[in-house]
């Protein structure tokens, strides 16, 4: 199965999107990440998946990063941040068996296969 953090009004997202749609015919699940909450335990798992830090899964040009000042914050603060505010992670990820890519530009999501 392959799981896709999508929000449909990204470009980033949407080009993701057909990316997986050209290059696999495995099913693969859309999730709106403004409408999906994921727990601290399932954020932190993605995170380890795509190999990456806390700052660098957060949308540091959000008016919310800001306003939470986020810059300097720990790992466990940040992931903590996403929890609250699903729409300051990076998007679009997509999660392929145990490995996840931040898919931005789409190409990158050829790595997966």
């Amino acid at each position: 199965m392959m799981t896709i953090f999508h929000n449909s009004r990204c470009s980033y997202s949407r080009k993701a999107l057909y990316k997986v749609e050209a290059i696999c015919a495995a099913k693969h699940l859309l999730m709106q990440i403004i409408d999906y909450q994921l727990t601290l335990p399932q954020l932190r798992s993605l995170q380890k998946k795509l190999g990456k830090s806390a700052a660098q899964i957060i949308r540091i040009n959000d008016p919310k990063y800001r306003n939470l000042k986020l810059s300097e914050a720990k790992n466990t603060v940040i992931l903590q941040a996403i929890v609250d505010y699903p729409h300051l992670l990076q998007r679009p990820i997509v999660v392929y068996q145990n490995r996840a890519v931040m898919a931005k530009p789409a190409d990158l999501v050829e790595t997966l296969f």
